[in-house]
């Protein structure tokens, strides 16, 4: 017997699968070339946690305000947690008040920049110049001088502090 219930519960499933199908996107599309660090996802595994392989290898995002990066204020490098390879200087880092670490700049040709059409939308994931990990994204949301927030996962980092 068809109740509005029933109806009404099965729109709402429907309208589920329809919206997982239809806005799972596409994986990211990657940058062309090889990468200068190159490991077997086996090899990857042991290099990494398993929230940094979920983050740098299969393009995750970790869950925000969780990232003890968030409240890093020293002076010194913020570098890829996959191959070592130096992405910010904190000068760059602000709190966007997002939940990850952002930055307004990498340094230069530390990050490839590609579209990420998943979830419906179009925007630009970063990832590692060195090793291809997936770090994050930018946004055009940032302050000056650039105007840009590289909102990127603290778990796809490390920090070096400066030298005293």
């Amino acid at each position: 017997m068809m109740t509005r219930r029933t109806l009404f519960g099965g729109a709402i499933a429907g309208l589920g699968a329809f919206v997982a199908t239809r806005f799972a996107g596409a994986p990211v599309a990657r940058a062309a070339g090889p990468f200068e660090i190159k490991h077997t996802d086996a090899e990857w595994k042991k290099l990494l946690t398993a929230e940094q392989y979920y983050v740098l290898r299969e393009e995750g995002t970790e869950a925000p305000f969780t990232s003890p990066l968030n409240h890093e204020k020293r002076k010194g490098i913020f570098a890829c947690a996959g191959c070592d390879l130096p992405l910010f200087d904190s000068d760059t880092k602000f709190e966007s008040g997002t939940g990850w670490p952002s930055f307004w700049m990498p340094i230069k040709g530390a990050v490839n920049e590609i579209p990420d059409p998943s979830f419906g939308m179009t925007r630009t994931a970063v990832e590692c110049h060195r090793c291809g990990g997936h770090l994050g994204h930018v946004f055009d949301d940032g302050p000056k001088p650039t105007g840009l927030r590289y909102c990127m996962n603290g778990v796809a980092l490390t920090f070096k502090p400066a030298a005293a």
